[in-house]
């Protein structure tokens, strides 16, 4: 079954409306979808290296404008969407506390949650909950995202056969690896 999954994201990775794909999955993932664009992105650039860095060129500005979505959720909305997001997540009751602790680490709250499988969508809404100012915001999400998704492409861009090879050969494996990164950032959010 992972197989034909692995094949069928391949494919679809392929595709002529892979980048729009892309760019809906990362935009979302900033601010409310709980799946991270890596899941398209990584088998866009293996199946097409030559466009790795246009790839993570469109993660890095659909999520950063799903980001924005997300300030503003969390700034004007919050009652109605950021609430029920967070509190899907198991954070709501500790909102108060947070505020405090968040507006003193700001950027470095943006920086890492931007560059690490931290669910992102919870800092976007929390900076606009908070009231960061939108000019830090927005710089830092650049950074941490740019960082992120530029990585990626390149160590896929630069060793992609190899990595290629090593995901088809232990597909089990990468798998369960990127499930339990997956699900150790969703118990950080729970637990921090």
């Amino acid at each position: 079954m992972l197989a034909r999954l692995y094949n069928w994201t391949m494919a679809l990775s392929a595709g002529p409306r892979a980048l729009w794909a892309l760019a809906a999955v990362a935009f979302a993932e900033s601010s409310v979808f709980p799946i991270p664009p890596d899941i398209l992105m990584i088998p866009m650039i293996l199946a097409q290296r030559r466009r790795a860095f246009l790839i993570a060129t469109v993660a890095t500005i659909a999520s950063v404008l799903g980001g924005l979505a997300g300030y503003v959720i969390g700034a004007f909305f919050y009652d109605q969407v950021g609430q029920p997001v967070l509190e899907a997540l198991g954070k709501a009751h500790s909102m108060e506390e947070f505020n405090t602790r968040f507006n003193g680490l700001g950027f470095w709250a943006v920086l890492v949650a931007g560059l690490t499988p931290f669910p992102f969508k919870v800092i976007t809404i929390m900076s606009g909950w908070t009231g960061m100012p939108l000019g830090t915001f927005l710089v830092t999400s650049i950074v941490a995202r740019g960082l992120r998704f530029y990585i990626v492409s390149a160590l896929l861009w630069r060793f992609g056969e190899p990595i290629r090879h090593f995901i088809e050969r232990r597909l089990a494996l990468v798998f369960t690896l990127f499930v339990a990164a997956l699900i150790g950032g969703f118990l950080a959010v729970r637990f921090l």
